[in-house]
């Protein structure tokens, strides 16, 4: 049978006022236009999150395989159709357990895959990571890791200036997963080798990393200039200031600019106390910081309202939807699969009102509702 959807279509060349995707069991077979004699809705890809601890009350960093279910059901309301379950900097006991857990909702298309955000990160600029977890990158715990998952870990953030992060790039990327740079004081030149070694994300660009100076351009610089990296940017007005991320996007380009969220199990939540990694958050007025030092502590941030956000800083609906869908997805490797609406890939849909508010989610052809 084939479905439907009308509206209007936002794809990579553009969007088509009146258009049509036609879904046959759960692939986009074809995108046209489709004269109704109204625009109607916006039809969008499915958003695509590369970084998120939680959300909806439930968190992905304790590798409980029901609250991992419950956060990604979360973000799948929000539009999310595609996720990461990002860990904070853990023990490795921790680290194999959640691989174990998630393994499974890997297989059945729950998660798209684990992203390990530390442990192997700078003390001095951990931010919101346990600091009581941060060691020197290890090849023989990655190793074991890969071997457990077996194709579940697919992104790994590390701080490029630690000893032994050239070897554990070069291990990440033969084995297919993501070797991402953050949490880092790294040197410009430190960053330009391990983007050589094969690093290609930056993770949350600017936080967690060493101020751009004239005359020490730092990790920063190197990110934004390289053409193989693509750089995170958390769009809430809080992790940026609404005039840096117009920067970043400038200069990188949405081709190498994917918007995440960052969340914690805060999102879609109450002000209130929390717990990221062992440490206890509080949330004010829907920002999030560590109870001990005021550090922003991931936020409660949703793919839709970071789609607003950057739409309403003046980013046009279809570059914004490339910055959501399409280039987090090809930046995790599964460009050929999701991302955009175009014949061929899955049918993920998010059906926006004329406020950019979601309407209805689809997600490998099936409504949500």
């Amino acid at each position: 049978m084939t479905v439907r959807v009308t509206g209007r279509v936002v794809t990579p060349a553009g969007v088509i006022r009146q258009g049509c995707v036609e879904i046959s069991n759960e692939q986009i077979t074809a995108v046209a236009e489709y004269p109704s004699g109204r625009d109607g809705h916006w039809i969008l890809p499915g958003f695509v999150d590369i970084h998120t601890h939680g959300g909806g009350g439930h968190t992905f960093t304790t590798g409980d395989a029901d609250e991992a279910r419950a956060a990604a059901g979360f973000h799948l309301r929000h539009g999310t159709t595609t996720l990461l379950a990002s860990l904070v900097s853990s023990p490795f006991a921790l680290m194999r357990a959640a691989t174990t857990a998630y393994r499974p909702l890997v297989a059945e298309g729950v998660l798209a895959g684990i992203h390990f955000e530390g442990p192997y990160l700078s003390a001095a600029r951990c931010g919101a990571q346990n600091p009581a977890h941060l060691r020197d990158p290890s090849t023989a715990e990655l190793t074991e890791l890969l071997e457990l998952g077996r194709g579940t870990i697919r992104m790994v953030t590390l701080a490029p200036e630690r000893e032994g992060a050239t070897a554990a790039i070069k291990l990440l990327t033969a084995h297919g997963v993501v070797p991402a740079i953050g949490h880092t004081d790294a040197t410009y030149q430190q960053t330009q080798a391990a983007i050589a070694a094969g690093a290609s994300v930056a993770t949350h660009l600017f936080n967690g990393m060493r101020p751009v100076h004239h005359r020490e351009p730092g990790p920063v610089i190197a990110l934004l200039e390289a053409p193989t990296v693509v750089c995170e940017l958390v769009a809430d007005g809080v992790h940026l200031h609404d005039g840096m991320l117009a920067f970043a996007t400038t200069t990188a380009g949405v081709e190498r600019t994917a918007l995440v969220t960052d969340a914690m199990a805060a999102a879609g939540q109450p002000d209130g106390e929390y717990e990221l990694g062992g440490q206890r958050v509080t949330v004010t007025a829907g920002v999030a910081r560590l109870a001990s030092d005021g550090a922003v502590a991931g936020s409660t941030l949703t793919m839709d309202a970071a789609f607003r956000h950057a739409v309403g800083t003046g980013v046009a609906v279809p570059e914004a939807a490339r910055m959501v869908a399409t280039t987090p997805a090809r930046a995790i490797g599964l460009g050929d699969r999701v991302g955009a609406l175009q014949p061929g890939l899955r049918a993920d849909l998010v059906v926006l009102d004329d406020d950019l508010n979601v309407v209805r989610v689809m997600r490998a052809g099936t409504w949500l509702d």
